[in-house]
């Protein structure tokens, strides 16, 4: 099959376009003819050896985690998809090696759920692992409720984007930093909108003198201070960048697979709640190019690889 691989760590020119081995469908996975797959900045980190502590790593290496697509078939261990079904996933396994920038991957039942029916492939393929890690912060470490004040740093972006969108579902106010390009973006979203740097406390603290209920941190470094300061006496502060956090009482997370996260994901974008924003999307032969641009930052929403029928 064609897909996107490297032999070797290091920037995105060494990601190649070829002919790699086809994946092998075990009992508990599911074949997934791959739609589209959408580029996080843990892609590109792994690609650069970040990873190699904490995942073994068997080259040549299919990147990717996200995947949109059409199952082709099952392991005789999994009645819940069959040949033909739509689903998104987040393909994350215990080894690095093959992951989704390719024809098809072998996707263990673990890391799926339906498409939403009303999204394309590529916004679908924007959903799991920013979707899962805002999910699962506001939801198991935040404990975000209605009425609270809750700053999402980094709101334009791809984890941000849809934390705001949720934050603002949970019935919480929704203060969002991004660049001033983006503040139309980020209220549209549901989010106040405030420009990140120099001075954030003060603006913050304009909008909520008494300081925020919650704090979801994407960022880390001096925001991360920033924000431990900004909390009212019970906040509670998460972050997803800077295991640093539990120096100021809060958490680090780790965003896992879940199906029943994932499917609650894909509801909430049938229902209108959640919205993909795809500010580019790059041909498969050209994964280096989407790599790059996710490593330049700055990104409104998501960037998305697509592969051709």
């Amino acid at each position: 099959m064609k897909a996107i691989s490297y032999a070797r760590y290091g920037g995105p020119e060494v990601l190649e376009y070829g002919d790699v081995d086809d994946p092998k469908v075990g009992p508990d996975t599911v074949l997934v003819r791959v739609r589209a797959a959408s580029v996080n900045p843990v892609d590109w980190k792994a690609r650069q050896g970040h990873l190699d502590a904490i995942l073994p790593t068997v080259f040549p290496v299919v990147p990717g985690w996200d995947v949109a697509g059409v199952v082709v078939r099952s392991g005789p261990a999994v009645p819940e998809f069959a040949a033909g079904d739509e689903v998104i996933g987040y393909v994350r396994q215990d080894v690095l090696s093959g992951g989704t920038f390719a024809e098809y991957v072998a996707a263990p039942v673990r890391t799926l759920a339906p498409k939403p029916r009303g999204l394309t492939f590529e916004q679908a393929a924007g959903i799991p692992l920013a979707g899962l890690t805002a999910y699962q912060v506001l939801h198991r470490v935040l404990g975000v409720r209605r009425g609270e004040t809750v700053l999402v740093h980094a709101a334009a972006g791809g984890v941000g984007s849809v934390a705001v969108q949720l934050a603002a579902h949970l019935g919480a106010r929704v203060i969002g930093t991004a660049s001033g390009r983006n503040h139309d973006f980020v209220r549209g979203l549901g989010a106040e909108p405030l420009s990140y740097g120099e001075g954030l406390a003060e603006r913050v603290r304009g909008l909520a003198p008494e300081g925020v209920d919650a704090v979801f941190d994407t960022v880390g470094g001096d925001t991360l201070k920033t924000s431990a300061n900004l909390l009212v006496p019970e906040g509670r502060l998460a972050s997803i960048i800077d295991p640093g956090v539990v120096e100021y009482g809060g958490h680090y997370w780790f965003v896992r697979p879940d199906p029943q996260d994932l499917r609650k994901l894909s509801e909430l974008a049938d229902q209108g709640v959640l919205a993909i924003h795809v500010e580019e999307t790059f041909p498969l032969e050209r994964a280096a190019d989407a790599h790059r641009r996710s490593e330049e930052g700055h990104v409104r929403g998501k960037i998305v690889v697509r592969v051709p029928e």
